[in-house]
């Protein structure tokens, strides 16, 4: 009874936030330094015209920016809810733990060192920079006798990240390439085009169907990794799958958008709040829930004081912040 009881709550929560998903695109195509009418948003879909001016905001820049923000979102919310649920970590997230940061580097060094690259390359440079990241994480916060504490790993994870943004700056003032790391910091869908989408997307889908499909395993890992065993699991092999499945996800969206931060620490807590610790309801409402979330955020950012832009991740840091203290402040512990 209780089990059905989330699975309906779960689909309603699905349902409507694609309701909102969808009401969000709208406004966010409508809304801007210079409002659009909806008669004119049917005919930039239906009818383009590449002369007229409203046509081509809503075609090159309105557009592309709301669905890398709903790219991202669901990218980092899901990456953060497999974490917390392979790690039984209530404070993980590709923000606190190191991953974008590490993916932030190793962009710096391609702005850097390499030029006239596909954006497919910079997409695994970026992946291969999480990478780096985590494992440092994982090494450092494994060490000692502690090595459970979720603390630790956030301050390890503060540590790396620390030492990451000032290498960026580092690379920044030698290379004279400030305005490519400021992207970076900021973080922000202005600069998204129609073709980074079409390179990110194959990314996005397989990460999202390989979550899916993990996702029974996750919730069996966030039980107890002894009640996995028992069950047959092969840890070493699923934890690996996962961290690869965090790490494309995350990877991505750093490439697409920059470090946005917290967006995977607050989407799976109230997601769980919702529907409880089943991963096959967590993982798609996540989904769901961290688009809507980055999708308003970018709205707000845009619209807040026009024609300035608030950075992206200015917006999710405020909301991020809080949220994080209260974690730390009632323990860390993982809602059930």
């Amino acid at each position: 009874m209780l089990q059905r009881r989330r699975v309906a709550i779960a689909t309603m929560t699905s349902i409507a936030g694609l309701i909102a998903i969808l009401v969000s695109i709208v406004l966010s195509v409508i809304l801007g330094y210079a409002d659009i009418k909806l008669q004119v948003i049917w005919d930039a879909l239906f009818h383009f015209d590449p002369a007229n001016r409203e046509h081509l905001v809503i075609q090159t820049i309105r557009l592309p920016r709301v669905f890398a923000a709903g790219i991202v979102g669901a990218c980092f919310a899901v990456a953060g809810a497999m974490m917390q649920g392979m790690t039984r970590n209530p404070l993980a997230d590709s923000s606190l733990l190191g991953i974008n940061a590490g993916a932030g580097l190793v962009l710096a060094l391609s702005f850097a060192y390499l030029t006239n690259v596909s954006y497919n390359f910079i997409l695994l440079l970026s992946i291969f920079g999480a990478t780096i990241g985590a494992a440092l994480i994982y090494g450092i916060g494994v060490a000692g006798k502690n090595n459970s504490s979720s603390l630790r790993l956030v301050l390890a994870g503060a540590a790396v990240t620390a030492l990451f943004n000032g290498l960026n700056e580092g690379l920044s003032l030698y290379f004279g390439i400030g305005q490519n790391i400021a992207f970076w910091y900021a973080s922000g869908v202005s600069r998204v085009t129609w073709s980074q989408i079409v390179y990110v997307t194959p990314w996005f889908v397989a990460g999202l169907v390989c979550a899916l499909v993990l996702s029974r395993s996750v919730t069996i890992l966030s039980i107890g990794e002894d009640n996995a065993r028992s069950l047959g699991l092969k840890i070493g092999q699923l934890k690996l799958v996962i961290a690869v499945v965090v790490l494309v996800l995350a990877g991505i969206s750093v490439a697409l958008v920059g470090g946005v931060g917290f967006v995977g620490l607050i989407v799976p807590h109230l997601v769980r709040k919702l529907v409880g610790q089943d991963y096959r309801l967590v993982i798609p409402c996540s989904a769901v829930l961290g688009a809507l979330l980055v999708i308003l955020a970018d709205l707000f950012a845009r619209t807040m004081n026009p024609p300035f832009e608030i950075p992206l991740s200015a917006v999710t840091a405020a909301l991020g912040v809080p949220f994080f203290l209260y974690l730390v402040r009632k323990g860390g512990r993982m809602e059930r």
